[in-house]
């Protein structure tokens, strides 16, 4: 997988932008960087989507900017030469498909049917748009569409928002999450530049689905552990259960048999995509240890954090 793929799935979420004016190019990518996003598709629907393209990408280097509805080789060369680093087809048009390839190129071809899947593997391409993914049985049809390609990864576009972003946001074959509804055409019209950059951050929040799991104590043997968690059983009525390395009481109270990381002890910190999670803490200062990762190292299960937030280690948790 190409690097800016790679970087398509870190960010989560691809904003299908529709530029009528070039003068919002700028304001609207300001929006969305303060939003936390550095990926946007500026689609080619209207004539000023190569210019834009253009000014988006000389303004901020930092943007992932890509081009969006190329239905020619003629277009996807504009969008490039514009400063496009990726391009996005509605269907698949294997012309632009090759054009994409011989000049290394990063593409993600529309494909909705097996046949249309096929064909793209066929050119090594494996990260694909499913789009309108609304008609096309939305994350279900992803679902039963990773059955038998379970080597695709689907960015799925059209007919999703707020309100059923969830339902993508932690499934490990959906690869990132396209939408008009991060940059509607309203918001841009009426430069609510503010409504912009708060939706992104919405959906930023959804998509890593950050949640608390439970809070560690660090016990200093076996005997204390137990004793501990009895105590939590007797005052709250928690269900104990005793483990190799630690003790549970309900849920939500761990206690460790021996000292673990962190002053005070732990906290777990749930979340739908390890990865994208450690990505955007990145971006807050926030570093992961990756030597303390466990499970593959293409889908982690839990890691920690490398610092301490008030005394406590913290570690993630794949949901």
């Amino acid at each position: 997988m190409s690097e800016i793929l790679k970087k398509l799935g870190q960010a989560g979420l691809i904003p299908v932008v529709v530029i009528d004016d070039v003068d919002l190019a700028v304001p609207a990518t300001e929006a969305l960087t303060a939003g936390g996003l550095p990926v946007m598709e500026i689609t080619l629907r209207t004539e000023q989507g190569i210019p834009a393209i253009k000014k988006v990408a000389e303004a901020f280097p930092d943007m992932l900017v890509g081009g969006g509805t190329v239905l020619s080789v003629e277009n996807a060369k504009r969008a490039v030469d514009a400063g496009a680093r990726f391009i996005v087809t509605p269907g698949f048009d294997p012309e632009v498909v090759e054009w994409c390839l011989k000049n290394d190129v990063a593409i993600t071809p529309g494909c909705v049917t097996p046949t249309e899947i096929g064909r793209a593997l066929g050119y090594g391409l494996n990260v694909l748009k499913f789009f309108p993914a609304n008609v096309y049985g939305g994350i279900e049809g992803c679902k039963a569409l990773s059955g038998p390609f379970g080597s695709v990864k689907f960015i799925p576009t059209g007919g999703i928002d707020g309100n059923n972003l969830a339902d993508f946001a932690d499934k490990p074959y959906i690869h990132a999450i396209g939408g008009g509804w991060l940059c509607k055409p309203a918001d841009l019209k009426a430069r609510n530049f503010d409504g912009i950059t708060k939706t992104v951050k919405a959906a930023v929040q959804t998509l890593l689905g950050f949640d608390l799991a439970h809070i560690g104590i660090n016990a200093g043997d076996a005997d204390s552990s137990l004793e501990i968690t009895k105590q939590f059983s007797s005052v709250f009525g928690f269900a104990v259960k005793e483990g190799a390395s630690s003790n549970f009481a309900g849920t939500g109270i761990e206690v460790n048999k021996s000292p673990g990381l962190g002053r005070n002890g732990h906290i777990a910190i749930k979340t739908n995509s390890i990865e994208r999670a450690a990505y955007y803490l990145g971006k807050s200062g926030f570093a992961v240890d990756w030597e303390t990762r466990k499970g593959l190292e293409a889908r982690p299960v839990a890691v920690y954090l490398k610092d301490e937030i008030g005394g406590f280690a913290v570690h993630l948790l794949q949901k």
